[in-house]
């Protein structure tokens, strides 16, 4: 009697939910104090603590840079349009980052 055993890593993979993405945030923005925890804020009244955080700064100019994994796509969209409307930000672009494996 011959018995056929299903290939359980095949099986494995396609039930597994797709890993969302990265998402990584450029803030450019003046550089003024208020700027930085205005938006650290937005990440952190959702209980939410990005995974990188850099920052550099000029006389000048602001640049922060975060990387959050796991956020939905509507949320990092939320986040995005948010800190476009802190005073100070210029600009905020986003892009995401997916795992390859």
């Amino acid at each position: 009697m011959s018995s056929v055993v299903p290939d359980t890593a095949l099986a494995d993979r396609e039930a597994a939910p797709l890993a969302t993405p990265t998402v990584c945030f450029s803030v450019h923005a003046a550089a003024e104090p208020g700027v930085m925890p205005r938006v650290l804020e937005l990440f952190a009244k959702r209980g939410l603590v990005p995974q990188t955080w850099r920052s550099a700064a000029s006389e000048t100019a602001l640049t922060i840079d975060v990387q959050m994994p796991g956020l939905e796509r509507e949320v990092a969209d939320y986040i995005a349009r948010s800190m476009r409307q802190i005073v100070g930000v210029d600009a905020v672009l986003t892009s995401e980052r997916h795992m390859t494996g």
